[in-house]
């Protein structure tokens, strides 16, 4: 399914894992390694993904709820998650595909964003992939399934 409208919203990094990331304009994605300087860069989870969609079902919370604020990289809008797979290609822009590795993950429960926030919509609505063709991404770069 290709969906014209769905977009990078943001783009968040971090050097530690676990904890909230900061947000960017771009990145560079490095084939089989993830976001150059990220730290989830050369692990099983390279780049993760998360649609701007999940942060209203957490409406009510009294903290803030920015991008970046559950750990994820990507955060889309207009992308549909409903029917992802493993091994189900992301492109990005012109250049860049990534390939859906995860869906979901077991959070921890001294997870540090869990405390702050009061829930974690990464364990449910989050992705992981990894990256087949590297490049620069940036913010409104388009998104399409293959």
């Amino acid at each position: 399914m290709v969906t014209s409208s769905a977009k990078i919203h943001s783009i968040s990094v971090s050097k530690e894992t676990g904890t909230k990331k900061q947000n960017v304009r771009s990145v560079r994605l490095v084939m089989n390694h993830g976001i150059d300087g990220d730290a989830h860069a050369g692990s099983g989870r390279q780049v993760s993904l998360l649609p701007i969609e999940s942060f209203a079902k957490l409406d009510g919370n009294l903290v803030q709820l920015n991008p970046g604020v559950f750990a994820e990289n990507v955060t889309t809008t207009g992308l549909d998650f409903n029917d992802v797979k493993v091994g189900r290609k992301l492109r990005i822009g012109k250049v860049a595909e990534l390939e859906i590795t995860q869906i979901g993950k077991e959070c921890h429960h001294g997870c540090h964003i869990r405390r702050i926030v009061g829930d974690c919509i990464m364990p449910r609505e989050g992705v992981f992939a990894r990256v087949l063709k590297g490049g620069e991404i940036q913010v409104g770069d388009s998104l399409a399934w293959e």
